[in-house]
Formats: C-alpha cells, sequence, structure tokens
C-alpha cells in the first residue's frame, strides 16, 4: 500500500469554499491534510510532507517558506506570476461573460464596470466583461477608484470613495446595468445609488462577483452575484497537485475553472428595454417559457408579426426571438442543475423542452457541455 500522502494548505487569502473542495478530493484519495494552518494563518516553519496548495497573494515570508521546501505546490492565484509554480485560476473572463449574457438577456444597453483597487482577477474580469459586450455590439464604460483624481488612501478613503462613487453613477445613462469586480464592490455601488437616489434595479441593475456576502438575503436590496466555482477550483487544484507528486511535470499555462452561473437576486431582476412591444415580448418568455411556446405565440403577446418581432429583436437585443426563447430555457435549466437534485428528465420538461434528449442536444450545443457534467462542475461537496 502506498504511504499516505501529506499535503499542506497556506492560502495568504482564505475562502471555504475552496477549502472544501480541496477537501473533498483529500478524502477520495485518503490524504492527511495539514489545514488547520489555512484557519490561522501561521507559516508552519519545519513542515515536512509531500506536496503544497496555496495562495499566494500578499506576505513575502510565505512565499519564502513555500520555496524552501521544493515541493510539489500549486498556487491557486496570478499575483506572482514570476514564481515556477503550477496554477488553478479561476476563469475571470468566462465570469464577466456570464454576466454580460445575463444583463443582455434582460434587454440592457448602457454598461458599466468597476473597480476600486489594482488586482489582476478585477483587470481580468472588467476586460472580460469589455470584450463580451464588444462581441455583442455594445461599448462600455470602466471606472477605477484608485485611477481617479479623487484617490486618497488615507483615513477618509472610505467617506471620499462614496462621494466620489455617487457623482460617477449621477454621469451614467439609464437604465443602466453594472458588473462590480466583486460582492462587496456591488455594495458600493448599491449604496452610492441610495444616496444619489437612483432605483436598484429600476434605473440602475447590479450584479458582484463570487457570491460571498453572508447575509444577502437580509439586505434591502439582495445583491445578484456570479458564482465564481471556487469549490470546483478547489477539486481541480488538489488533482492537479497529486498528478504533480506523481511526477507529471509543471503544465506550461494555467489550468482555468470556468465560473457556475449567475445567482440572479433583486439588484438585478428586471426587464429593461425601451421598446414596448419588445419588452411585452421578453415579460412573455420570461413568464411562459415552461411552456411549449414558440415565435408565434411570442409575436403574439407582443402584438407584432413574427417578421416585426424578428426585426425588432435584432435592432434592440442583437438576437432573434427563438434565441431569446432558448437562452431563458437554459438559465432555467442550470438553475434546476445547480439548486436541485431533480432528474434531467423533470428538469428538461420544467424548462420547456418536450424530451430530455431535446435539452440535452441544446444544453451542450449551447453551454459546451452536457447537463449532467454541468451538474457535477458545481457540487464537489
Amino acid at each position: 500500500m502506498a504511504p499516505q500522502k501529506n499535503v499542506l494548505i497556506v492560502p495568504g487569502w482564505y475562502n471555504s469554499r475552496l477549502h472544501k473542495g480541496i477537501a473533498s478530493y483529500a478524502q477520495e484519495q485518503g490524504w492527511h491534510l495539514s489545514e488547520g494552518l489555512a484557519h490561522e494563518r501561521v507559516i508552519p516553519w519545519g513542515w515536512n510532507g509531500d506536496g503544497v496548495l496555496a495562495w499566494l497573494g500578499a506576505g513575502d515570508d510565505l512565499v519564502e517558506f513555500v520555496q524552501s521546501l521544493g515541493k510539489p505546490t500549486v498556487d491557486f492565484s496570478m499575483r506572482r506570476p514570476q514564481l515556477p509554480f503550477a496554477r488553478v485560476l479561476q476563469d475571470h473572463a468566462d465570469a464577466a461573460r456570464l454576466v454580460a449574457e445575463h444583463f443582455l438577456l434582460l434587454g440592457f444597453r448602457n454598461f458599466l464596470f468597476y473597480s476600486e483597487s489594482d488586482n489582476w482577477s478585477y483587470e481580468e474580469r472588467g476586460k472580460g466583461f469589455v470584450a463580451a459586450l464588444k462581441r455583442a455590439g455594445h461599448s462600455c464604460a470602466w471606472i477605477k477608484w484608485h485611477k481617479s483624481e479623487a484617490y486618497n488612501p488615507g483615513r477618509r478613503e472610505w467617506a471620499e470613495r462614496r462621494i466620489w462613487l455617487s457623482e460617477q453613477m449621477k454621469l451614467m445613462p439609464y437604465p443602466l446595468a453594472v458588473f462590480a469586480a466583486n460582492d462587496l464592490m456591488a455594495v458600493d455601488i448599491l449604496e452610492a445609488c441610495e444616496q444619489s437616489g437612483l432605483r436598484v434595479p429600476d434605473q440602475v441593475a447590479v450584479v458582484g462577483a463570487e457570491n460571498f456576502l453572508l447575509a444577502v438575503d437580509s439586505m434591502h436590496t439582495p445583491i445578484s452575484s456570479v458564482d465564481t466555482n471556487l469549490e470546483e477550483q478547489g477539486y481541480e487544484g488538489a488533482a492537479l497537485l497529486s498528478r504533480l507528486m506523481e511526477g507529471e511535470p509543471v503544465p506550461k499555462v494555467p489550468l482555468r475553472i470556468p465560473a457556475a452561473r449567475v445567482i440572479v437576486r433583486k439588484s438585478s431582476d428586471i426587464l429593461a428595454v425601451a421598446h414596448p412591444n419588445v419588452a411585452r415580448a421578453l415579460q412573455f418568455v420570461s413568464d411562459h417559457f415552461h411552456q411549449q411556446i414558440g415565435v408565434p405565440e411570442v409575436a403574439k403577446a407582443a402584438g407584432m408579426s413574427c417578421r416585426g418581432l424578428h426585426q425588432a429583436f435584432l435592432e434592440h437585443l442583437g438576437r432573434t426571438p427563438g434565441d431569446q426563447i432558448t437562452a431563458v430555457r437554459l438559465e432555467h435549466g442550470k438553475k434546476l442543475l445547480a439548486e436541485t437534485d431533480e432528474k434531467i428528465e423533470t428538469i428538461a420538461e420544467a424548462s420547456g423542452y418536450q424530451s430530455a434528449n431535446n435539452f440535452f442536444i441544446s444544453f451542450k450545443k449551447n453551454i459546451g457541455i452536457s447537463p449532467t457534467r454541468y451538474r457535477m462542475s458545481t457540487r464537489h461537496a
């Protein structure tokens, strides 16, 4: 019998979901995890084991320690790209794409990305959001607190950032869709809107990232967020470390973990489109997607001909009514796959598909993976 692997977790930034994914893989492999150190953030000089899982962001002493070990190592961060370690990272561009698709599905045409500090992950999310919208034919503004003339990192930073952000929000066109670099920045946007008298989500829809707010449902306006799939990142990081400990070479490029989904809450739960007939069509699809509807039924509900509805959708949304029906159905299917244990057949029917096979084909074509694989990617608990 092979000796039990001893793996050390030393994150400079701790997240329980990442830890949970690591623990899931460790249980499958029978590893011993030195994981209490992850909570205490104590550098265990003198530790000797088989491999290391680290998040090497801040802290030169932690980096020095991990380098001194000379053990196979997986880094969950890109903060220090010069280090010669294997990396498993969130696919921030994919997370941004999901948010862009969410806003486009709702009919938005004005977009903003907000970040407040110099962080590689925020930059990747912002660039990904701008690129996804550009592919759809839209531009996107990007405001950066740390690059503004008002930036002040002293004691008054919090108050002055709120004043600056409120002023920036007043200058934007409405209705406006805002993607904040993380959930705390989404709270910044929400409170700046309240301070400026802007209604959320009527005038400003807000989506954050990482889904880490602990009391989100107790907020006056619960904030939507993109689930960046941290459990999957932890699981796949542990799996890569296992391969490294067996002698595989360090991959030349980081492994990227796609985001899971946008968790929609009140802050972005709205349809925003100027054309009244298209708005009625969007609402009809949202209300009846689970039924056997097609473009003729949508056109009738909108009070338009099929040809007229098709042209109006292309002009105002950049997609066809059929595309909209498919997108809404698949979003519902993804939600049920992630949040329930219902059978695929049941989910297919609840999402408006006549058979599980039709659902499978549509899901694989549009999402890129099978429904079963998607469900697995959202849970390793």
